[in-house]
């Protein structure tokens, strides 16, 4: 067991997470990544596992403020009392 695996598990209390929940946790991340499920392997370094996670969280904010630009210009272009800023208005409106 390596001085750091060792020293976290001496460490006692209930907001510690154990290897095994970490391990669990990382193949959930694995599951939810598009990128990591065309993966043939099963095998993939938890460490790979993070980092294409903040890839595809990056991403995905990309696409949403891309998207948010691409509606905040259709609606800017479009008549207040149209049916299409209706229907917008309608699908924004939780």
């Amino acid at each position: 067991m390596s001085s750091r695996r060792s020293s976290r598990s001496r460490q006692s209390g209930s907001s510690r997470i154990s290897d095994d929940q970490i391990s669990d946790l990382v193949t959930k991340l694995q599951h939810l990544i598009p990128e990591l499920r065309r993966c043939r392997s099963d095998k993939v370094s938890a460490s790979k596992v993070l980092q294409e996670t903040c890839n595809y969280i990056r991403n995905l904010h990309r696409e949403v403020d891309d998207l948010s630009d691409r509606l905040s210009e259709f609606l800017a272009s479009t008549d207040d009392n149209s049916a299409e800023a209706a229907i917008i208005r309608s699908l924004l409106d939780y």
